[in-house]
C-alpha cells in the first residue's frame, strides 16, 4: 500500500487500518507514507501487524503532499525486488503512482488504485485562495488524477460521485469497489461528565464540537452558522480540536470558541465526547461532493451525534444508520437545527447510541476489510 500522505495524516489512516485489519486476517502488508521530517533514509518499523516505511521527502511541512521526485525514486528504490502479490495506491500523484507501476512492472503484479479525493479541475484545487497557485496546479493535478486510472486493475473509491467519474474516464463498473472509511472502536465512549471532568472543562457550557481540517468556505460558513447560534444560546461553545483556519476574526464572541492544537488520533475521542453535538457543515462544493470526511467516522466511534448538511453522499449515510441529523447548505437552517437538538438532550442521546452501533456494526474497519479482502481475491482472480 502506497499514500502520498505524511504519517498519521488524512488518507494514511484509511491504507493504515486497512492494512492493520489484512493483517489480522492473516496477509502480510507493507504501508509506505511520508516521513514528516526525512530527508534522507528510511524509517521502517513494525506496528499493529504491519510494516511501516516513512519514506525522505526534500519539500518541508504541507508540501509533503505527493510530489518530490526524491520521494518517489527512493521508494522505488526501497521495494526494487521484494516479492508483493498485490500493490494497492491510494490517489495518483506521482510519489504513489511511479512507485506502484514500478512495482507492477517487476511481475505484472495487480494494480488497486484508490480514489478518495476530487483533487483536480473542479475538484478541491479551486478551494485554493491563491488564483496563480490555482492556474499552475490545475493542469498538473487532473493529469495525474485522470490519466492512469484505467491502468488499474481494480478501483476503489470512497463515494458514489467518484465512482461516477471513474467511468467516465473508461474504468469497467464492475472493476469497481464502493468503500468507505470505518471507525476504530478500540476507543469505547465516555459519556460527557466524565469525559469534561478527565479534560478538566467546565459543565455548564453546551458544547459544539469539530475535529480536523475545513477549506475557507466552510470555516465561514461554520462561523456565520455559530454566530446566530451564540446569540439565542450564550452558553455554546465551539471546540476546535486540530482545526488548521483562523475562525476567530469571523465570530462575533472569540471567547466563544476553544482551540485544541494538534493531539494524538487517540487523543482526539474524548474531547469529541466531552460535546454535545458534532458538526460537519459543508458547502454545497464539487470538492466536498468527491470526498468523505473521516471526522464524521470519529464522531461515530465518540458515540456523538452529528449535525451535517446535505452535500455528496452524507445525507444518505446519515439518514439511513440514524447517525444524526442533516439541513440544505444553509446558515439559518443549519444554526436552527442546531439550537433544536442542543434543546432535545434525549434525541441527541438517541442518536449518539445509533453512531456507536454504526461504527461497531457497517463502519466497523475489520467488516470493511473483510469487503477489501475479497475485492483482492477478484482482482488476483482476474
Amino acid at each position: 500500500m502506497l499514500v502520498l500522505n505524511q504519517t498519521g495524516k488524512g488518507t494514511y489512516w484509511r491504507a493504515y487500518h486497512f492494512g492493520r485489519c489484512l493483517g489480522q486476517r492473516g496477509h502480510t502488508v507493507t504501508l509506505l507514507a511520508t516521513s514528516r521530517r526525512r530527508q534522507v533514509g528510511f524509517d521502517v518499523r513494525e506496528q499493529d501487524g504491519i510494516t511501516v516505511v516513512e519514506t525522505p521527502d526534500l519539500l518541508s511541512g504541507s508540501l509533503r503532499s505527493g510530489w518530490d521526485p526524491w520521494n518517489a525514486y527512493n521508494r522505488s528504490r526501497w521495494l526494487k525486488g521484494k516479492p508483493f502479490d498485490l500493490v494497492h495506491a491510494f490517489e495518483a500523484r506521482p510519489t504513489v503512482l511511479v512507485p506502484a507501476l514500478s512495482v507492477r512492472r517487476q511481475g505484472d503484479i495487480p494494480l488497486v488504485m484508490d480514489w478518495a479525493d476530487w483533487f483536480g479541475k473542479g475538484g478541491s484545487v479551486e478551494e485554493r485562495p491563491n488564483p496563480l497557485v490555482r492556474g499552475v496546479l490545475s493542469p498538473v493535478e487532473t493529469f495525474f488524477e485522470e490519466h492512469f486510472r484505467t491502468w488499474a486493475d481494480g478501483t476503489t473509491v470512497i463515494n458514489s460521485l467518484l465512482r461516477q467519474r471513474a467511468i467516465g474516464l473508461g474504468v469497467k463498473p464492475d472493476s469497481i469497489l464502493l468503500i468507505r472509511n470505518g471507525s476504530d472502536i478500540s476507543f469505547q465512549p465516555l459519556d460527557i461528565p466524565a469525559a469534561r471532568q478527565r479534560l478538566e472543562l467546565p459543565m455548564g457550557p453546551l458544547f459544539i464540537g469539530y475535529v480536523g481540517n475545513a477549506f475557507v468556505r466552510d470555516a465561514q460558513f461554520m462561523a456565520q452558522a455559530f454566530n446566530q447560534i451564540h446569540r439565542k444560546e450564550p452558553r455554546t461553545r465551539l471546540l476546535l480540536v486540530g482545526f488548521n483556519r483562523s475562525i476567530e476574526p469571523w465570530i462575533e464572541d472569540p471567547q466563544a470558541v476553544l482551540r485544541v492544537e494538534e493531539v494524538r488520533q487517540a487523543e482526539v475521542y474524548p474531547y469529541l465526547c466531552a460535546c454535545d453535538l458534532c458538526w460537519l457543515p459543508l458547502e454545497d462544493s464539487p470538492a466536498n461532493r468527491g470526498r468523505w470526511p473521516l471526522k464524521l467516522n470519529d464522531y461515530m466511534t465518540a458515540g456523538r451525534p452529528v449535525l451535517a448538511t446535505c452535500v455528496g453522499d452524507l445525507a444518505e449515510v446519515i439518514l439511513k444508520n440514524r447517525l444524526g441529523e442533516v439541513t440544505p447548505p444553509n446558515v439559518g437552517a443549519f444554526a436552527d437545527m442546531t439550537l433544536a437538538l442542543l434543546e432535545n438532550e434525549d434525541r441527541r442521546n438517541a442518536l449518539g447510541v445509533t453512531a456507536r452501533q454504526a461504527a461497531e456494526g457497517p463502519f466497523n474497519w475489520e467488516i470493511l476489510a473483510g469487503e477489501l479482502e475479497t475485492f483482492y481475491h477478484q482482482v488476483l482472480g482476474g
